[in-house]
């Protein structure tokens, strides 16, 4: 499988756990702008799967849903199923 298909299924995981975590914490990404220091059309990108977000960008993340940024990645992605081809 081409890498960039790899990483397309990955932010697309990576997605849906964001949105997870948002809806949790607040109902609306407006809320999220209002209640934290983020930029709401920024982070919709990464809700999204549309965007890469750089480790400062996961800090400041983490900080607004006030959990660890591990927490960020915590869900299932099975590395092994795929073979990626350069």
């Amino acid at each position: 499988m081409d890498s960039k298909e790899v990483l397309k299924l990955y932010m697309e995981a990576f997605a849906e756990n964001l949105k997870t975590i948002r809806t949790d914490k607040y109902t609306s990404m407006d809320s999220l702008a209002k209640n934290s220091n983020f930029d709401a059309s920024n982070y919709h990108k990464f809700e999204k799967a549309k965007g890469n977000p750089t480790i400062e960008t996961i800090l400041k993340m983490a900080s607004a849903f006030e959990i660890p940024p591990k927490e960020l990645f915590n869900f299932d992605f099975d590395i092994t199923k795929f073979k990626i081809d350069e």
